[in-house]
């Protein structure tokens, strides 16, 4: 995270860099993750691709795009990074970039950047900003930044873990790398099933000790909150694919010889619908600008737009679904993968009431009802 900078107003705005990083990752997904993919790979219960994921982390370098080049990645920041997670929210994609090139990444960051520690980190650190290695940390999907890490011998709810090459563990003296192998990975049976849970069991594995306690209690909260600030650009890209398409398929749908979306009733939803969108870009790209920047402001960013997006991107899916009417009930229409995502997503990393909460305490104002 760079030096901290708080006289500066944050950039909204995508730079040409951001803009052919979205067209790339665009392409590849329309190439080789569209959305009939995603359904055919739930039917058959493997929705995960390791193919596209190495063309995603490693070939295009994405994986590393919050590493320093010093420490073995692109040296890209969190705005970068948040345009990979807007295009991975638009397609639904089951990859474990949230979980593995943010939030793991983060917390292997810490250690790796603070004088003195071990080398083991800045190793992990290089193979998971490579693409070389996919790194999870053993904690619920649910957990909030500033939440204690889980100390006990089995973490439920813990989101890609089936498709770790290494678990980042937490026990009450500190934080082990320990291979998956060496774990007892236990699936469960998720509402989104582009975002796999499992219970992760590792009692008895050695694994890696990375940091001590009080070491690793930071460096998970700084990894839970580059995790919580950037989900909000993966809500945003969920909002903005149910907007276009809930538009797209009112102009087309026609009813009593006009299409069903000059309705004016449909008309004002759908215009309540993009102002909610707009306002969700600039909250999502505030918090990842305030991440990139190091802002002494950032856990107010992040609050505010996890508290906001998360409404956003389940409303955007709702009206999605309501819109297609009778086909947007269906298992072939790929509405409900987006409903089940925002779902998940708002209570993922803290769920909205508690960024509210966050964000009284930071300003100082009674906690809300």
């Amino acid at each position: 995270m760079s030096t901290s900078n708080t006289n500066t107003q944050p950039d909204l705005l995508y730079s040409d860099a951001e803009d052919d990083l979205r067209a790339a990752v665009r392409a590849l997904l329309a190439d080789r993750a569209d959305l009939q993919a995603t359904l055919t790979g739930m039917e058959t219960g493997n929705p995960y691709d390791p193919a596209l994921w190495r063309s995603l982390a490693a070939e295009m370098g994405a994986a590393g795009l919050l590493v320093p080049e010093k420490l073995g990645g692109q040296g890209a920041s969190h705005r970068e990074a948040a345009v990979v997670l807007e295009e991975l929210g638009r397609a639904v994609t089951p990859a474990p970039y949230l979980t593995s090139s943010v939030i793991a990444t983060e917390t292997l960051l810490a250690l790796a950047e603070g004088a003195g520690r071990g080398d083991a980190a800045a190793e992990l650190l290089a193979d998971t900003a490579a693409g070389r290695t996919v790194t999870v940390l053993a904690v619920p999907l649910s957990a909030a930044p500033g939440a204690e890490p889980p100390t006990g011998p089995a973490v439920s709810a813990v989101a890609d873990a089936q498709f770790a090459d290494v678990l980042l563990v937490t026990r009450t003296d500190g934080l082990y790398a320990v291979p998956r192998t060496d774990a007892g990975v236990t699936p469960q049976l998720p509402l989104d099933l582009t975002r796999p849970l499992a219970t992760v069991t590792a009692e008895g594995a050695a694994g890696t000790r990375l940091a001590d306690a009080a070491t690793a209690r930071a460096a998970v909260h700084r990894g839970l909150l580059a995790g919580a600030g950037l989900l909000a650009s993966e809500q945003l890209g969920v909002a903005e694919w149910c907007l276009e398409e809930a538009v797209r398929y009112t102009r087309e749908r026609y009813q009593f010889n006009r299409p069903v979306g000059s309705f004016q009733a449909l008309k004002h939803r759908m215009a309540r619908l993009w102002l909610d969108v707009v306002s969700a870009r600039a909250a999502a790209r505030s918090a990842a600008d305030a991440l990139a920047t190091g802002s002494d402001d950032a856990a107010l960013s992040v609050s505010v737009a996890q508290a906001f997006c998360s409404r956003v991107a389940v409303h955007a899916a709702e009206e999605c679904v309501q819109l297609h009417a009778g086909i947007g009930m269906t298992w072939e229409h790929p509405a409900h993968l987006y409903l089940k995502r925002a779902k998940t997503d708002e209570l993922a990393l803290g769920t909205p009431g508690r960024h509210k909460e966050v964000l009284a305490e930071l300003v100082g104002l009674p906690a809300p009802r």
